[in-house]
């Protein structure tokens, strides 16, 4: 059986603008993390140089 996890912070990709929600691989970063995923960080650092 899983258990539920009732709050883990949130936060609003920059680039698609879809909620996502904290990770143990972000637990030192979480601050500074800015993107959902590596493929949205791509596609803007892609879109800035346009």
């Amino acid at each position: 059986m899983s258990h539920s996890k009732p709050y883990l912070p949130e936060k609003t990709c920059v680039n698609c603008q879809r909620l996502f929600t904290w990770r143990k691989k972000w637990l030192r970063d979480w601050q500074q993390v800015k993107f959902c995923s590596q493929r949205c960080r791509r596609s803007k650092k892609r879109s800035q140089h346009d």
